[in-house]
């Protein structure tokens, strides 16, 4: 007898618009909060315990917000495409916001953020020139470098920053508009490495910096997949082969067990990441998903996988259960 198709634990509404990003905050406080961020400019912050938005904050004039992440437990920082991105104080009930950095960037790529000593970070994001990724550090806003490709790949698509276990300062990793990655040496402003992933633009990727792995997705109906060697050099590895083309966004919980990805064809496919072997097809949404999102729970047994899509809805799915009923979720 075959298992019943999983379904949402529950749903969140009223975002008032597509959901472009989420982000968990779940391992400080009481409160595990889901931050999302919508295309009529509203960030909403939900409760996870009453499920209903704690507080909706509007920073970006209306524009798109495209991505979100936490400094820490009290610091929102939010990408908008009004070519800005806000630092917000949420300490003891605030929701100010406190600084913000200038893009110039009207593009769909999100920024990547890297702790890289206590309070301190690095913020990396598509600049005004077509190809240009600049990085500052934050909290001072101190320019880092600007890092521009030597050859014509178009515009700046997703990009990834990250710290090796081994060797100096942090690596970035970038797809472009012609179906490139390129592997930048961030301390050395220079490319250390070349890949055509796919014959079309970088739509998404991610990274598993454990590993030295990752995946990308673009408009095609495959996934591919790519490693580093010892000599950081981008190599190609296996695709998976998709029902239906276009993914938004990619993203592997933290332990590095699963995959999701977000599809156009309004799907969520889980897969174990280790081999890329399909577990699930969650199916709810009636438009197209545009973000996942893993939660960052302590606690295994809480974790939750979180889909927004173009339908105005987020859902909830629970990706750890005891019971053999649903251990499509566990690839262990």
């Amino acid at each position: 007898m075959s298992r019943p198709a999983p379904t949402p634990i529950y749903t969140l509404r009223g975002a008032g618009g597509p959901l472009n990003t989420l982000h968990f905050s779940c391992h400080g406080g009481d409160t595990p909060l889901l931050f999302s961020g919508s295309g009529k400019g509203a960030i909403h912050m939900w409760n996870l315990n009453n499920r209903r938005a704690e507080k909706i904050l509007e920073g970006h004039s209306g524009s798109s917000v495209i991505w979100l992440s936490t400094q820490s437990t009290d610091t929102l920082i939010s990408q908008g495409r009004d070519m800005q991105v806000k630092l917000w104080d949420l300490s003891e009930g605030r929701s100010d916001v406190v600084d913000s950095v200038w893009t110039g960037s009207v593009g769909f790529c999100q920024c990547s953020l890297l702790e890289t000593s206590p309070g301190t970070c690095l913020l990396a994001f598509a600049g005004q020139e077509t190809e240009e990724i600049k990085i500052v550090e934050l909290p001072s806003k101190t320019p880092v470098c600007s890092l521009v490709p030597d050859a014509k790949l178009g515009m700046v698509m997703c990009i990834k920053l990250w710290q090796p276990d081994s060797g100096p300062g942090p690596l970035l990793l970038a797809g472009y508009e012609d179906g490139s990655l390129l592997l930048w040496d961030v301390t050395q402003r220079s490319k250390l490495s070349q890949s055509k992933a796919h014959p079309e633009p970088v739509m998404c990727m991610t990274f598993d910096p454990k590993r030295l792995r990752g995946i990308s997705g673009s408009s095609e109906k495959k996934l591919s997949s790519w490693m580093l060697d010892e000599q950081n050099n981008l190599q190609l590895q296996d695709c998976v082969t998709l029902v239906n083309p276009g993914v938004s966004q990619l993203c592997i919980r933290g332990d590095g067990k699963l995959l999701a990805s977000a599809g156009w064809d309004h799907r969520v496919r889980v897969f174990g990441w280790k081999k890329l072997r399909p577990l699930a097809v969650l199916q709810y949404h009636t438009d197209m998903v545009l973000s996942v999102a893993f939660s960052d729970h302590k606690d295994p047994k809480q974790r939750l996988l979180a889909a927004g899509s173009k339908d105005q809805r987020i859902s909830l799915w629970s990706i750890y259960n005891e019971g053999a009923d649903t251990h499509w979720a566990c690839d262990l």
